[in-house]
């Protein structure tokens, strides 16, 4: 009989919103006649971006014609998707990134789990709580971690608590640790870094010979002046840096699927001998081996979300769905509910009233409003006592689900 990979068994749990899932089909099915509102997974509901729609359906029909047909191609992303990106997404805030480090994929939750690949097993692993579950289940599979206490904190990674006490603001940690996943804005908080945060960051990643894995899928929602949209705004950034970006929640491609990770040339692993050796060829290698690249229709999709036509109407979604989160955020407050997040990010983080659990508010709320959220401890240890609303849905169910909110916690 063939063996499995038991580090699967210590996941007991299983992924958070696949249970979240499961809970709201029980009840769906028990209570046919409810109107369920969900506001718990993150996916966009408004259409595309219409200049991405018109490029993709010329794609198609290059598809149609032998002369511009396209089969496969280069494994890294298209040159125009790639130059667009490194002159819009970087160039433009004086970052320092190269087309050529730029990697086109299908999503970065896969990327956030698919570079550990490039890392040895022995790597100590730093990840803040509450935290966006993939960084870690994708540590547990991959066997960098013991089992899970009754918390749900596993055994060999260090957890880094961001919390109201700390004004979300993690804490660089007393010991060495070698790669640092940080996510901002945050996925669960809606919270920022400041400059001077990040700093230290990159400071302790350099003194400490660490690398920072960064999230940034949702930088286009940041509206607070000063914050960085990119670690790479900070200064040596780009010596201890990966950074991993989406189209999904800026340009609506959560069904569509681009995305695309930064690998600096200038950023170092090294070997068990102390060989320093280039990341960007590692990742460069596992990519093309194991991924035969984004459909050149989507891709030319992705393109036209930078030109003039493509940003106004990506812009024009970014501020619906902000005030999708006003909404929300205001709306809680004035039933002296405590909100986090909602102005630089699309998620509201609000501390559950009464002192419930996160997932019997979870219950509560589905029971009595038939409102859908995400229960904070679902995030970690620290996102007990906590809950995640997303402000991706239309205008009317927000309007909606502020109102049921409000009477389900009078």
């Amino acid at each position: 009989m063939a063996r499995i990979n038991e580090n699967f068994l210590k996941l007991k749990a299983g992924y958070l919103f696949p249970e979240i899932g499961r809970r709201v089909t029980q009840f769906a099915q028990q209570n046919p006649e409810a109107k369920i509102i969900r506001l718990g997974i993150g996916d966009v509901t408004e259409p595309l971006p219409a200049a991405a729609i018109a490029a993709m359906h010329a794609a198609v029909d290059e598809m149609g014609e032998r002369a511009t047909f396209k089969g496969y191609g280069p494994e890294q992303g298209y040159d125009f998707l790639r130059n667009a990106i490194a002159k819009h997404d970087y160039e433009s805030r004086g970052c320092d990134v190269d087309a050529d480090e730029i990697f086109v994929s299908d999503g970065s939750k896969c990327d956030t789990g698919n570079i550990l690949d490039i890392f040895g097993l022995d790597n100590v692993v730093a990840v803040t709580d509450p935290v966006y579950p993939v960084y870690v289940d994708t540590n547990v599979m991959a066997g960098r971690t013991g089992t899970a206490d009754d918390a749900g904190r596993f055994g060999g990674l260090v957890y880094i608590p961001v919390t109201e006490e700390n004004n979300f603001v993690p804490a660089i940690p007393e010991q060495h640790v070698d790669l640092i996943y940080l996510c901002y804005p945050n996925n669960p908080t809606g919270t920022v870094a400041t400059q001077e945060t990040l700093q230290k960051w990159v400071d302790y990643a350099k003194a400490e010979k660490a690398v920072i894995l960064y999230d940034s899928a949702y930088e286009a929602y940041i509206t607070t002046p000063g914050i960085p949209h990119s670690i790479y705004e900070i200064p040596r950034a780009r010596e201890v840096a990966i950074e991993f970006r989406s189209f999904s929640k800026t340009a609506g491609f959560t069904g569509t699927r681009c995305a695309y990770t930064v690998v600096p040339k200038s950023l170092k692993g090294s070997t068990a001998t102390g060989e320093a050796v280039d990341l960007h060829r590692l990742w460069n290698r596992r990519h093309c081996t194991k991924f035969n690249g984004v459909p050149y229709i989507i891709q030319k999709g992705a393109e036209a979300v930078y030109s003039n036509e493509g940003k106004q109407q990506v812009q024009n979604l970014l501020s619906f769905y902000l005030e999708n989160a006003r909404l929300l955020r205001e709306g809680l407050q004035s039933v002296g509910i405590t909100v986090h997040g909602g102005v630089d990010a699309p998620y509201v983080w609000l501390k559950t009233p009464n002192n419930l659990s996160s997932w019997d508010f979870f219950d509560r709320l589905l029971g009595k409003a038939h409102l859908v959220g995400t229960p904070g401890s679902g995030f970690g240890a620290s996102g007990e006592g906590y809950f995640r609303l997303s402000a991706f849905n239309s205008r009317a169910n927000i309007n909606e689900a502020v109102t049921r909110f409000q009477q389900a916690v009078r």
